[in-house]
């Protein structure tokens, strides 16, 4: 059995180039193949390209555009994990453009007195103003409370002893807007109360950071918490 090693093969022998196709790799490969109208070394036309991500650009099949969101729309990425041991703010950076959901996993976070956290979203640069958010929570019919916020997407944290596990949902309600919504509901994983709370902001463009802060001045404070994120097209 023979093995063809080649960086470029052209299929089709058609004396008018555009009939014919190139499939080819970079001269230093860098694990994106491309497939273009034309001959070899002389292509007319680009017809897909497969990153190193596996992520497709480019195509048409039946006169759907196939671009990167819908490539990638099955696909959820995990970011890494940031401890909330101190510090004020938590930054996350370079979300791709095709996301249409972001989650923000709060797991046993704390602050260090009684102010609430913020989610705060951007494209280019932090949002911090324009949001339409409240939270609240609930332990008993006795014992509740709520708070709103135009900074950011707020938690509920209130108290130095509370340790906040919860899933924070930000989506693109309309893509041509730029409107995003969030809902989010977790607990007080030392006290037991129920916490939830949504919102919404208009940005100037898709999102692309996400950052998670206070309402005043507290520090985090968890001796073992974290925060992380998770987006998907």
């Amino acid at each position: 059995m023979s093995l063809l090693k080649s960086n470029s093969v052209q299929i089709g022998q058609s004396a008018t180039a555009t009939q014919n196709f190139t499939l080819s790799v970079p001269s230093s490969p860098d694990g994106t193949i491309k497939l273009a109208r034309g001959n070899s070394g002389a292509t007319t036309a680009d017809v897909l390209t497969v990153n190193a991500s596996g992520a497709i650009t480019g195509a048409t099949i039946t006169g759907a555009t196939i671009t990167s969101s819908t490539v990638n729309g099955g696909t959820i990425t995990s970011a890494t994990a940031q401890a909330t041991t101190s510090g004020t703010a938590i930054d996350f950076t370079g979300i791709p453009s095709w996301v249409k959901r972001v989650t923000v996993m709060f797991n046993r976070t704390s602050l260090s007195g009684t102010d609430h956290y913020l989610v705060q979203i951007g494209s280019g640069s932090l949002t911090t103003s324009g949001y339409s958010s409240h939270a609240g929570y609930v332990v008993s019919d006795t014992d509740a409370g709520s708070v709103g916020s135009t900074s950011g997407f707020v938690v509920w944290g209130g108290f130095a002893s509370q340790v906040t596990s919860a899933n924070v949902s930000i989506c693109l309600a309309d893509s041509s807007s730029y409107i995003y919504t969030s809902s989010h509901s977790g607990l007080d994983a030392a006290g037991g109360a129920f916490k939830a709370g949504g919102g919404a902001v208009t940005l100037t463009g898709l999102l692309d950071r996400v950052r998670i802060t206070r309402t005043g001045t507290n520090t985090f404070d968890a001796s073992a918490g974290s925060i992380n994120i998770m987006y998907e097209g």
